[in-house]
């Protein structure tokens, strides 16, 4: 018998200083059985951080080329892909053709997804958007994981503070590069 996907209910107060959103999320994720607490919790930051009009999560591994999370206008164009964990180049360079703004969260060594892509070809590899996630947070989040979590989240300056069943949590979102010329 196949295992089916376990549904995760979050609730979510986004206080963005560095984008000024402020925004109440009901987000329903669907947690595949292969997916690890940490990739599911970057993807729900990930979210969160890049919150705007038109966000939405994909249908995952479902739908293996479309990236994890969709910014679409209102005519359904593509106007941000992002994309969870360590995406290989040839997704990147689909990814950097299919959308103006491509970006990367990452629950994994940033050095070494950033080893891994150097080198290869990649369309605007010097506009890519790479992201990691601090990982003593996303741990000290995974502890409070159940199918229904609710917390606070303000954001200043590429840090993160979450308040989560009473318990503080703090933890950096570093931005790395590729670099030029690639």
């Amino acid at each position: 018998m196949a295992l089916t996907a376990t549904i995760h209910n979050f609730d979510v107060q986004l206080a963005d200083v560095d984008r000024g959103v402020y925004e109440t999320l009901a987000l329903r994720v669907a947690r595949h059985p292969s997916e690890t607490e940490a990739y599911l919790l970057t993807r729900v930051l990930a979210y969160c951080l890049e919150y705007a009009e038109g966000i939405a999560f994909s249908q995952g591994i479902a739908e293996p080329d479309e990236p994890a999370i969709a910014v679409r206008d209102l005519t359904g164009t593509l106007r941000a892909w992002i994309d969870v964990g360590a995406p290989d180049a040839a997704r990147l360079h689909r990814a950097s053709k299919a959308a103006p703004r491509v970006a990367v969260y990452t629950h994994r060594d940033p050095a070494q997804l950033v080893r891994q892509l150097a080198g290869e070809r990649i369309h605007r590899a010097e506009s890519l958007e790479l992201y990691a996630v601090d990982r003593p947070l996303l741990a000290g989040l995974a502890a409070h994981l159940d199918r229904r979590v609710a917390f606070d989240l303000s954001v200043t300056e590429r840090q993160l503070y979450l308040d989560v069943g009473g318990e503080k949590l703090t933890g950096a979102v570093e931005r790395f590069t590729l670099g030029e010329g690639r």
